[in-house]
């Protein structure tokens, strides 16, 4: 296998309005610093292949869509790749000029980095997911040291090498947070650069029908199915002591117990129910307190007990070992470039 300085792998499942303009930023990327663009896609229902075999890059697609998740798609677009670098591009983002460059000097500068990002400008500003997301002040979006690198990230391959495997193809979420957590594990450190790195534009989908898709997809599992998948390995004590919502779902599950145990308490049925009710309403009461705004508590606790019941299931998913080969189809080569029109090309 030759290799190359830089391998993107875009991910993508029916992003048929977004995949040119992620393909043409990350062709534009490459040809600045030398690479490859590979399309990982879950076997799409679109024209998304059909529109990105218009363009010299690989396409790679599962041989089963039963296998397709989070995870699974950077791992089937890893092992395509040939590149020194390895970067993760969703189907809906586009490279920003100029990143590449400053990503590969940040990480020979720095030998101690196994990844590095920049920052992620998202340009949905009106669905209450992002806003709601844009308010909280995460330290891992923050200029610096990081524990993950959500929103993708420049990946050395030797580090990527020495976890065994890039991407855990288990995940239906968190899979960024678990390739940090492994690679801090074995002593790599992550970085974010307080320069633009990609731009997105998230889901228009209404709150409610995200968390919907999210269930339905299995987008909520991905907690428990990373803990699980923890279990017992060195990197254990990052993931439960790194997640916040980890605990926040807990809680939730905490708060079902303390609802379920209300009607066994040894009292009056009418003493019972106002229990119930008022127990039922505080998570409620106080959220709205704190957002000063009905709607949105509401749909905090709603999302809450969405992914608490997802971090049950995750914990019970029967696993696949992470380091097993994706089978999978490769649909479209690009064009063979000799090294003579590769000399040519950079005269």
């Amino acid at each position: 296998m030759t290799m190359c300085t830089v391998s993107i792998v875009i991910k993508a499942l029916n992003e048929e309005k977004n995949i040119a303009a992620a393909i043409e930023s990350s062709l534009a990327a490459v040809a600045r610093v030398g690479g490859e663009v590979i399309l990982a896609d879950s076997c799409s229902s679109d024209r998304t292949v059909e529109l990105a075999s218009q363009y010299p890059i690989r396409i790679v697609q599962f041989a089963n869509a039963a296998e397709r998740c989070c995870g699974a798609g950077p791992q089937l677009g890893y092992q395509h790749a040939r590149g020194e670098y390895v970067y993760i591009l969703d189907g809906d983002m586009k490279m920003v000029e100029g990143f590449l460059e400053e990503a590969l000097s940040f990480l020979a500068q720095h030998p101690e980095a196994g990844g590095v990002s920049g920052r992620l400008v998202e340009l949905n500003t009106e669905s209450l997911e992002y806003r709601e997301r844009a308010l909280r002040n995460h330290s891992h979006l923050q200029p610096g040291e990081v524990d993950r690198l959500d929103g993708g990230g420049l990946y050395r391959r030797l580090a990527i090498e020495e976890s065994g495997y890039f991407c855990d193809r288990n995940l239906h979420s968190y899979e960024e947070f678990d390739v940090g957590a492994r690679l801090r594990a074995m002593g790599w450190k992550l970085f974010r650069l307080p320069v633009p790195s990609v731009t997105h534009y998230g889901h228009d989908a209404p709150p409610y029908a995200l968390l919907r898709r999210r269930w339905r997809s299995k987008y909520v599992c991905g907690l428990g199915e990373l803990v699980r998948g923890a279990i017992g390995r060195p990197h254990l004590k990052l993931v439960l002591r790194n997640l916040r919502e980890l605990r926040i779902y807990t809680a939730v599950l905490v708060w079902w117990a303390v609802l379920a145990s209300v009607l066994f308490w040894p009292i009056p049925l009418a003493a019972r129910a106002i229990a119930f009710a008022a127990i039922a309403a505080f998570p409620f009461a106080a959220m709205a307190v704190k957002k000063r705004s009905i709607a949105r508590a509401t749909y905090s606790v709603v999302s809450w007990c969405f992914n608490a019941a997802g971090l049950v299931q995750g914990l019970l998913r029967r696993r696949v070992p992470p380091r097993s080969r994706i089978a999978s189809v490769v649909l479209h080569e690009p064009p063979q470039v000799t090294e003579a029109e590769r000399r040519q090309s950079h005269a």
